[in-house]
Order: C-alpha cells, then structure tokens, then sequence
C-alpha cells in the first residue's frame, strides 16, 4: 500500500490498514461478480471529469424548466469546473500519492489516470455535485446515493485507495457547502433599516 505523503509514520499504518480491509473486504464480497462489476465500472467511467454530475444538473433544469432553472445550472457547472480545478490540481499534487496497484485485465475497459491517487476526485466532484444539486430537489437522497456508488466505484476498480474516496468526499462535501454559502440559490433578504 502507498502511503499519503506529509503523514506521520503512525498515521500512515492505520491508514494503510484501512485500506487494505476495504479492498479485501470488496475483493471477497463484490468484486468479480457481473453485475456490480458492470455498475462499478460504469459509474467510474461517467464519473471521469464530472461528467455525470453535469448531466444530473442538466436533468434538474429540465425539471424545474417553468421555474428559475439557469442560476442552479449555471452554480453546478461552474462550481464543478473550479473544484475538479483545485483538487486535480494543487491538493493532488501536494499529495501525489502512488494509486493501487493491478495486474491482469479488468473485466471492461477503463481510463486510467495519471494523476496522484489522494484525494480521490471522482469522490470530490460527487459529493461537491451532490451537496449543489439538493438545494430545493425533492431527489436529494438519489444524488447523496449516487455519490456513494461513484465513490465506492474507485476502490473497486482498485484506481483509488479507501482513504482516498474518504478524503474526497469530505473534501467535496466541504466545498459545496462553501459553494452553496457563496452562490446562495435564494437572494438573501434585504437588510431592514
């Protein structure tokens, strides 16, 4: 297992333990098997450069067409454009942290990329994706649960450690609510005086 960069030696067994339950844990349980293997890789490969996550905001613009659809859209598909730019950039290449590594033929085909492997930007980009899309979406929990399965789908294709799906979902998760605070969907309510 690679270590994070920048980690204690302490720090970086238990992290190095955890990932490797996480892979066992899937190798035995999920890996291998057809169907999970299908939707695993799919979600990865629609997860690449967030092109999913624009789809779903493109998706909720068309619903909500008779209402104000442009400022949600427009919020996800900026906000995706920066974040996947600070966190494939500058965080990973703080880190530049080795991906796991595989021998023999996947099962389907897959981009492999050639950036650091911490944090996991696919995990970034979903729950970055996932925190601006619920504003006022009675979908919400379909988002969160998507994110879950994009996520998860890097560990099981082995192009991400477990930490690394952690530390991008929390990163994410941290950015779009920063996001949201920024570029509220509401105009806030005029000062009384």
């Amino acid at each position: 297992m690679s270590t994070i960069r920048l980690l204690p030696p302490g720090p970086a067994r238990a992290v190095s333990a955890f990932d490797q339950f996480a892979d066992d844990l899937i190798a035995r349980r999920l890996r291998g098997k057809r169907s999970v293997d299908a939707v695993m890789y799919a979600a990865s490969a629609l997860g690449d450069h967030g092109v999913l996550w624009m789809l779903l905001a493109a998706g909720q613009a068309a619903r909500l067409r008779d209402q104000e659809w442009r400022r949600p859209l427009l919020r996800a598909l900026v906000g995706l454009g920066v974040e996947s730019a600070l966190v494939n950039g500058p965080v990973k290449w703080v880190f530049r942290r080795a991906r796991p590594s595989y021998e023999g033929p996947r099962p389907l085909y897959l981009r492999m990329p050639r950036s650091s492997s911490f944090p996991s930007g696919h995990a970034s980009a979903a729950f970055f994706g996932a925190a601006l899309l619920r504003d006022g979406d009675s979908l919400w929990p379909l988002y969160y649960a998507v994110a879950v399965v994009v996520a998860l789908s890097r560990v099981h294709v082995r192009i991400h450690h477990a930490s690394d799906i952690v530390a991008g979902a929390l990163l994410g998760a941290a950015l779009g609510e920063i996001a949201r605070s920024l570029v509220p969907l509401e105009a806030p309510a005029p000062a009384a005086g």
